[in-house]
């Protein structure tokens, strides 16, 4: 099914669209959660631990927007504070010191920009991941399953492949934040998506994405099963190819891959 830039933006944002808890519960068994940053508190917009994979341990870590208004507010839409990617580091420090795959599960409109984030570091938390993300010696695997957001959403997406589903979208700033800035209008926005060629077509074309996902129709709670039954297959097919690679070669692929960008 074909939508316009702006459809999928739409889409990506919709409330009934299967959220990181959702592909966590259904492809993973046994799932155990981790909490907090050992530093602040703990962030509810990222949500983490460990499952597995037909038996294999991994570590998974997703952003959390919420499966109805009131769990939104309480995860924050979704958006993290600096502790939260502080969390996500810490699980992925811990993966690399026990030899887990990493996965994770990309939906943000964006780290929060509060300014008790910024007193916090939100920038340095940021840069932080990118930096620790790119030496990892395990094998990361992200995937954007609803909005990819800015920084807020790289910080979780430096990994040796990048999937995305069709409906979804990955960018530098909201179409709204574009139009904005570009034509001081941000009623601009469905303009603005078309020119910033956001899509799962455009990423995949322009190599930012490795492959996408399709969804027959938008993908939300009630039709999710199959598509996370098919991202479970390819993760499979992942840690598999990673197996034979040496802890250098992985942390060097990844390295490379984003050097050709």
């Amino acid at each position: 099914m074909s939508f316009t830039a702006w459809e999928k933006v739409r889409i990506a944002r919709e409330m009934d669209r299967p959220t990181s808890l959702f592909y966590i519960e259904n492809i993973f068994d046994d799932f155990m959660e981790m909490h907090g940053d050992r530093n602040v508190k703990d962030d509810p917009a990222i949500v983490g631990g460990i499952g597995f994979l037909e038996g294999k341990p991994v570590t998974v870590i997703g952003q959390q927007k919420g499966r109805d208004l009131k769990e939104q507010v309480e995860r924050n839409f979704g958006m993290p504070n600096p502790e939260g990617y502080r969390k996500a580091l810490r699980l992925m420090k811990q993966a690399e010191k026990f030899g887990r795959p990493v996965v994770c599960f990309v939906d943000t409109s964006g780290a929060f920009c509060g300014i008790e984030a910024e007193e916090r570091g939100q920038g340095e938390a940021i840069a932080r991941n990118l930096m620790e993300m790119a030496g990892l010696k395990v094998p990361v695997l992200s995937i954007v399953i609803g909005e990819g957001g800015s920084g807020g959403a790289l910080a979780m997406a430096v990994g040796n492949e990048v999937w995305c589903l069709e409906n979804s979208v990955y960018s530098v700033l909201s179409p709204e934040g574009f139009a904005a800035i570009l034509w001081k209008d941000g009623k601009r926005a469905d303009e603005a998506a078309d020119v910033m060629k956001m899509t799962s077509e455009h990423l995949e074309k322009f190599g930012i994405v490795d492959r996408v996902f399709a969804e027959p129709e938008p993908v939300h709670v009630d039709n999710g099963m199959p598509l996370a039954q098919e991202l479970k297959a390819a993760m499979i097919d992942f840690f598999e190819k990673y197996d034979a690679m040496s802890p250098e070669d992985i942390a060097e692929e990844r390295y490379q891959r984003f050097r050709r960008f």
